[in-house]
């Protein structure tokens, strides 16, 4: 069992899971699932949306961004 830091409790997070059918190549899953690290085709799907919607808040944050000037802080003092 993993050891924890003194005093952490660990947070439940709770999600509404539906059952569904999809039609994938079983040795892509396989080979998410190994690149992974995670235990099962079920978990792989989930950490690839995951991703997925990861890099799309990256590049709409990127966006975002785009356009600002960034000094550095010795800059502002003058």
């Amino acid at each position: 069992m993993p050891s924890r830091k003194p005093g952490k409790t660990a947070k439940i997070v709770r999600e509404v899971k539906v059952s569904r059918t999809y039609r994938l190549n079983p040795a892509r899953v396989e080979e998410a699932r190994r690149a992974l690290g995670v235990p099962t085709a079920t978990a792989a799907i989930e950490t690839a949306l995951d991703m997925v919607t990861f890099r799309h808040e990256l590049a709409e944050g990127a966006r975002a961004l785009k356009g600002i000037v960034i000094r550095p802080p010795e800059a502002l003092d003058g």
